[in-house]
């Protein structure tokens, strides 16, 4: 028989677990929410923030280190003046004579500088040799061009070449192409003629004995526009030497108009042509005199993003800089009158 319960006596319930435990229970078994949409956004806006923010600071802090700055300036003035006293490197450096001293020692240890005791001069060493190679190999020219060439590029809506000579040839090293439908007039590594077209600049400015050995050379007629007469092209690597810039139509490709200017390195020797090349019904006259000014100074910045000394002094009439130590003849483009046929 069934035990009865006493009356008015509540039942016994079962105890229960305490909060905490209950709500790390909870926690450990619920699915984890997934961020929403908003609180992602939120994330990656606080993240490219930081970034910027973290960039623009880079972009204006100031890394440079006095010591590498004096040294930087006393190779540049060894390479500029060659052989030279510790009195002229130090006075065109702009440091003490005892700074230039140790700093030519150091770079001595290092084989970047010579000493000629006998003579009291300083030289570059030979390692720079070694270095120099590294850096063509590894397209610094290409590199350091490419900004520029990308800024002509978009002011002129033309494509942009830069050329180097080799031997007795030029090579393509970089082209900006700005419009994939504007027809490229060469390709990277692609050899070409020193006496025809933009590259004539190269020729121009070549040691003398390259020019006698190359216009004793039977030369190549492309079109029947290119020059081969020695004479004839003698006489205009003296006018483009006057007047610092070159403007071609037709001499390698037919239908394509040139606008070129040398590029300089520290030294002041041309390194390099930078010019623009479009088919000529995009170069009608006068429009390669309107491009001209814009060439001549993206050359002039790129000589001196290689070293080239020498700061534009006065605007032109057309507008362009004129460096103050002479690269062009500060008149060359208020008189312009571009040769070839748009003489």
């Amino acid at each position: 028989m069934a035990t009865s319960k006493v009356a008015g006596t509540p039942p016994k319930l079962p105890a229960k677990a305490p909060p905490k435990a209950k709500a790390k229970h909870a926690a450990n078994d619920s699915p984890a929410v997934p961020p929403t949409a908003a609180s992602t956004t939120a994330a990656a806006t606080m993240a490219v923030s930081t970034t910027a923010d973290a960039s623009q600071d880079d972009a204006t802090r100031d890394y440079s280190i006095a010591a590498v700055d004096r040294t930087l300036d006393l190779l540049e003035a060894l390479s500029r003046l060659g052989p030279t006293s510790l009195a002229a490197l130090a006075e065109a450096s702009g440091c003490t004579r005892t700074a230039a001293f140790r700093l030519l020692r150091t770079l001595q240890a290092r084989g970047f500088t010579i000493q000629d005791e006998a003579r009291g001069i300083w030289r570059l060493g030979a390692r720079w040799n070694a270095l120099g190679r590294s850096a063509s190999e590894q397209g610094a020219l290409a590199a350091t061009a490419m900004p520029i060439m990308a800024s002509l590029g978009k002011a002129t809506n033309e494509n942009v070449y830069l050329r180097i000579r080799d031997g007795m040839e030029s090579e393509t090293v970089a082209i900006y192409q700005t419009d994939p439908a504007i027809r490229l007039y060469s390709e990277t590594g692609k050899r070409g003629p020193l006496h025809a077209g933009s590259s004539r600049i190269l020729l121009a400015f070549a040691p003398e004995p390259v020019q006698t050995q190359l216009l004793a050379q039977r030369l190549n007629r492309f079109t029947p526009a290119t020059r081969i007469d020695p004479t004839w092209i003698a006489a205009d690597l003296q006018r483009i030497r006057n007047r610092g810039y070159l403007i071609t139509s037709d001499e390698v490709v037919p239908g394509a108009v040139g606008v070129a200017a040398p590029v300089r390195d520290a030294t002041g020797t041309v390194v390099a042509v930078l010019h623009v090349s479009a088919p000529s019904m995009r170069m009608r006259p006068p429009r390669p005199r309107n491009v001209l000014p814009q060439v001549v100074d993206a050359a002039n910045r790129l000589s001196e993003a290689l070293g080239a000394i020498g700061k534009p002094a006065a605007a032109t009439p057309l507008g362009v800089a004129s460096p103050a130590n002479a690269w062009m003849n500060a008149n060359i483009l208020s008189h312009a009158r571009p040769h070839t046929i748009f003489r």
